[in-house]
């Protein structure tokens, strides 16, 4: 479940706002989107996967983790992380290269 935007990374771009297949965040004008509807989130991490900034966190738990407040610093440490794992964002290369059926692929063409 959407658990967290960070206020110091979002730059209200709303990409998190259009990519959401089930309208969990609402645009706000002039500000950053909010969670309005928090408990309709499916945890399919489209949000995080596809924010530039890393400024979200998806829990790949279904339910709602309480007392986020306590764990703020870890939070930020887990900000971006599923995006990392699949090899998105800046310098990193894509998972999907270490896929080595993209040669066969090549090889039937």
């Amino acid at each position: 479940m959407i658990e967290f935007i960070s206020t110091q990374r979002c730059t209200g771009c709303n990409i998190c706002v259009q990519v959401c297949p089930t309208a969990v965040f609402e645009a706000v004008p002039q500000d950053r989107p909010r969670l309005a509807r928090q408990t309709d989130c499916q945890t399919c991490f489209m949000c995080e996967l596809y924010c530039p900034e890393d400024a979200l966190y998806v829990s790949p738990l279904a339910d709602r983790v309480e007392n986020l407040g306590e764990i703020d610093g870890l939070l930020q440490a887990q900000l971006g992380s599923y995006r990392r794992a699949i090899g998105w964002g800046r310098g990193q290369a894509p998972a999907a290269l270490q896929d080595r059926s993209q040669e066969l692929l090549a090889q039937a063409h």
